[in-house]
């Protein structure tokens, strides 16, 4: 009786753990002598009145202290008090009033050696809120003491440590079972194997298999399983081809492995023969296979094969449906997937959240953003709650489509139910309100957020200084590192990006500077930014500048690099540089952007090569809204109106929807077209039938269709008719209309506008004063120019360049004449003799100054568009055709020049002008002589 004494002053002594205890492997409590108690307690002899004691211990106990009392009383009366059922009970008992040490001693003394029982007793103790590290420390102090366990009962104990990490008793056990010599059993291999592999790393785990005597087929699963587990997916391939090999069976477990495996390496062919080897043994109608094959099949492109697996899928579960629903979706067959969706329905197989997350990210990655707002509303109909994943993948589609107040709607239904305090959610609150320009909710998101990340930082820095709100941006920057939160390359890039597109080039490259002070290196992104703000802004050399410097420091250029450069060269027109960026596209496999693709189409338009253009644009697979716009606005700057239409047709035939930009174009080619009836009819149906509300441009390019046309009351009655004020693009077309048609009184009320709206744009005035001179109000003209002269306005110089050789020859009114000029005027005044004898007479109307009419003819020959032209002539040789850039609008004598040049030396001549392309061709233009 004396003997159970110890264990009956340890369980009246115990107090429950009410909270979580700091983690220890010692403890004060007398666990030891209870262990030592308990197995040395031998059953009496002697009859007992409890011996044959049954209870139900739900009834019996009421209290911790009723169940130690309970437990006292049956150590020293009964015979039977360590019976199996007993022990449970207390065991039981313990647990649900939260002495989880003594229940831990219990079950150690008459369980642990029983491998059947670890599970469950393990999940009934996490199940009452106790912690594994409560066994460790059962199991610490016991061993401390001298007490010898087995292997079966260190096999567990190694999977507790390998679930909580625990290193350093997983070593401890491991060095007790090599110093007690044990014969390692395959359980405890596997356990030695799982614990390494989690603790250690695959390498220690593959040694302890290695140096196993007998290599049993749980054991190779294990080594596989443990391999995949740390993604060394090539390796548990490599381990199943040579268990195979062997003749070793593998479990459903390591098989679905290893089909993950084929699928993260891309391995079809070893994914088949695995597929084979399931037939080969009738795995098949295990549903965790057949899972994995599916998603084998989809990671590996194959949806066809992945099907088939599906269909001949009897009991189908959800998480097969699952897997093809996602499969599906992620080689971007969505129509496919929500019919497979349906059909899941139909079959009476409820979608759950995975589902429907599925679905909503699926199409948000794809771009069917509108779709994902139809999926989340169904889904709520459906009473689905939406959690953290669907709010994010929702978020991001609001802010793509730009929608700010589904976004607040959202952001509302966050707070209601308590998703605000997620850390993925708030950062992408901000991130929403960031990019539809709301920075005064983003900045309260961002105040409310407890725990922000980098990505958060980083959001709100890149709104402000993408904004030009450097010194909030800044502020941020360093209240950041006060927080302890150490910038990233991510941080600087924004503000490079930040100063380069609101034209602060000096404040870019110092932050480029900064970023190598804080040792970090300025990456693609870094220069990228800066080249791509500098091309966006006009500054155009500046970005090969930049480009050069970021290839002197080793950076490799990647496809918004390359995108950048090609805007450089269409604003520059350099078509020879532009063609070298199209090889290094095709060496690099650049070709496959349709960013890149794209930028190639609208390079090549406004560099004077449309015919490349087009072959780029009909070799793209996958063409975008933008692919589109960019052919269409290439065919409209070259006055082909009827091509225009053509590509906006057959974009609507492939169900693209156009949209602002594309009615633009649309408007632009009717306008250089002087199409007037197209132009009205897009206008008109552009809200109607594409729901495109019209902005200023649209009504501007109205304007100048109506004037072009020589409508201009109309086109005046048009303006004052608008539902929002005129711009200066407005007033300027009705302007430049006015001047075609010598339409003095309406271009004084243009005018009169324009000078209000702008009164420093040269370009204004210098309309005006032709407007005058064709009318020979030689009075007004001057008293325009002094108007200029007095407000400090100055009319810029008029250039033309043509390149020759890889060399830009430059023909300005300012600066320095071309050093071949004798040269150049000998063959001008050659050509003129035989255009002259061909019809030719110069139009004089073109020269607006009071002087003399032999004089104007002098003056129309130095004009900078007949000088390029000539010395392109004089210098290259045929068939290469002639590409001249003029920074104004081309006059009509020099448009006429042109054509008479491409007829008498049979060359094409791309001229661009100002405004747009002219192509002269035996004689003719693209124009067909309306610009």
């Amino acid at each position: 009786m004396e003997a159970a004494t110890p264990l009956y002053h340890f369980i009246s002594s115990h107090q429950p753990f009410t909270q979580k205890q700091p983690r220890r492997y010692s403890t004060n409590f007398g666990l030891v002598n209870v262990a030592e108690t308990l197995s040395e307690t031998s059953p009496s002899t002697s009859p007992s009145p409890l011996s044959s004691l049954q209870f139900d211990y739900e009834k019996e106990f009421h209290s911790l202290n009723s169940v130690r009392a309970m437990h006292a009383k049956m150590i020293k009366l009964s015979s039977v008090w360590d019976s199996k059922r007993n022990m449970q009970s207390f065991i039981s008992a313990y647990l649900e009033f939260g002495d989880f040490q003594s229940a831990a001693v219990l079950f150690f003394v008459g369980f642990a050696e029983n491998y059947l029982y670890w599970n469950s007793f393990l999940e009934e103790f996490s199940y009452f809120g106790g912690n594994p590290c409560e066994i460790l420390e059962v199991f610490s102090e016991l061993h401390s003491k001298g007490v010898n366990f087995n292997t079966e009962i260190l096999a567990f104990v190694l999977k507790i440590c390998s679930k909580l990490r625990d290193m350093w008793l997983g070593l401890e056990v491991h060095a007790c079972l090599i110093k007690k010599g044990f014969n390692l059993d395959v359980y405890t291999q596997c356990a030695l194997m799982n614990f390494y592999g989690r603790c250690c790393g695959t390498e220690s785990a593959n040694k302890v298999f290695k140096e196993a005597l007998i290599h049993d087929s749980l054991l190779w699963n294990e080594a596989i399983l443990v391999n995949l587990r740390d993604e060394k997916w090539a390796e548990g391939l490599q381990l199943f081809c040579e268990m195979q090999a062997l003749l070793v069976k593998a479990n459903s477990l390591t098989i679905s492995k290893v089909l993950q495996a084929c699928g993260k390496l891309g391995a079809l062919d070893e994914g088949k023969q695995i597929h084979g080897y399931v037939i080969r043994y009738d795995l098949e109608s295990n549903i965790l296979i057949r899972t994995a094959l599916i998603n084998m099949y989809v990671k590996n492109d194959n949806i066809k094969l992945a099907r088939v697996v599906f269909d001949l899928t009897d009991n189908r579960n959800l998480p097969c449906w699952n897997s093809i629903i996602s499969g599906y979706i992620a080689l971007g067959y969505l129509d496919d997937a929500l019919e497979l969706f349906h059909e899941m329905i139909t079959s009476n197989i409820k979608p759950d959240i995975i589902t429907w997350n599925c679905l909503l990210s699926g199409h948000f990655l794809h771009g069917s953003y509108r779709e994902v707002l139809a999926i989340l509303r169904r889904m709520q109909s459906a009473g689905y709650q939406p959690n953290r994943n669907s709010i994010t993948s929702v978020l991001q589609a609001v802010t793509e489509l730009g929608y700010l107040s589904n976004g607040k709607e959202i952001h509302c239904h966050v707070i209601r139910n308590g998703l605000d305090y997620d850390l993925h959610v708030a950062t992408s609150l901000v991130d929403m309100y960031v990019k539809n320009d709301d920075l005064t909710s983003a900045q309260a998101v961002f105040d409310c957020m407890t725990n922000r990340n980098i990505c958060a930082w980083n959001s709100l820095i890149s709104g402000y200084s993408c904004k030009g709100h450097f010194e909030k941006a800044s502020n941020l920057l360093n209240q950041m590192k006060e927080e302890g939160i150490k910038p990233d390359i991510v941080t600087y890039n924004s503000m490079v990006s930040g100063y380069s597109t609101s034209s602060c080039i000096k404040e870019a490259l110092g932050m480029i500077r900064r970023i190598k002070s804080c040792g970090m290196s300025p990456n693609v992104v870094s220069w990228t930014s800066l080249i791509s703000g500098c091309s966006q802004q006009g500054y155009f050399r500046e970005a090969f500048e930049f480009l050069i410097q970021m290839q002197d420091e080793g950076i490799k250029v990647n496809s918004v690099t390359i995108s950048s450069l090609l805007q450089a060269c269409a604003g520059l027109s350099l078509l020879y540089i532009g063609k070298e960026i199209h090889c290094l596209c095709i060496r690099n496999d650049f070709m496959d952007d349709v960013y890149v693709s794209t930028a190639l189409i609208d390079m090549y338009s406004k560099c004077g090569n449309l015919e490349n253009a087009k072959k780029v644009f009909q070799k793209l697979e996958d063409k975008t809204l933008a692919s589109w716009n960019s052919m269409i606005t290439g065919f409209a700057i070259y006055g082909l109106s009827t091509e225009a239409i053509s590509v906006f047709d057959k974009m609507r035939e492939a169900n693209v929807q156009p949209d602002a930009i594309t009615f633009i174009a649309l408007l632009s080619s009717c306008k250089h077209s002087g199409l007037l009836d197209k132009g009205w009819k897009y206008f008109d149906h552009m809200k109607t039938d594409f729901g495109v509300i019209p902005t200023i441009e649209h009504y501007s390019c109205m304007v100048d269709i109506l004037g072009r046309a020589g409508y201009l009351d109309e086109a005046l009655d048009f303006i004052q008719s608008m539902p929002m004020e005129p711009n200066a693009a407005v007033w300027g077309a009705l302007l430049t209309s006015c001047r075609i048609h010598g339409n003095v009184e309406l271009g004084e009320i243009a005018a009169e506008y324009l000078f209000e709206l702008e009164p420093y744009n040269a370009a204004n005035y210098a309309l005006m004063m032709n407007l005058y001179a064709l009318s020979n109000r030689w009075k007004d003209v001057d008293r325009i120019r002094d108007k200029m002269e007095a407000m400090g306005v100055k009319i810029g110089p008029v250039w033309s360049w043509v390149q020759v050789n890889q060399r830009i020859h430059i023909f300005s009114t300012a600066g320095k004449t071309h050093q071949e000029e004798g040269e150049i005027y000998f063959e001008l005044y050659k050509l003129i003799s035989e255009m002259k004898k061909l019809g030719y007479a110069p139009d004089t109307k073109c020269v607006c100054q009071n002087i003399a009419e032999v004089e104007k003819e002098k003056v129309l020959l130095a004009h900078t568009e007949k000088l390029a032209i000539t010395y392109g002539l004089i210098r290259t040789t045929s068939p290469a055709p002639i590409r001249v850039i003029n920074n104004t609008r081309i006059c009509s004598d020099c448009h006429t020049v042109a054509k008479y040049m491409s007829l008498l030396r049979r060359r094409e001549i791309f001229l661009k002008d100002g405004v747009r392309f002219h192509h002269f061709k035996d004689g003719k233009c693209s124009c067909c002589d309306f610009w």
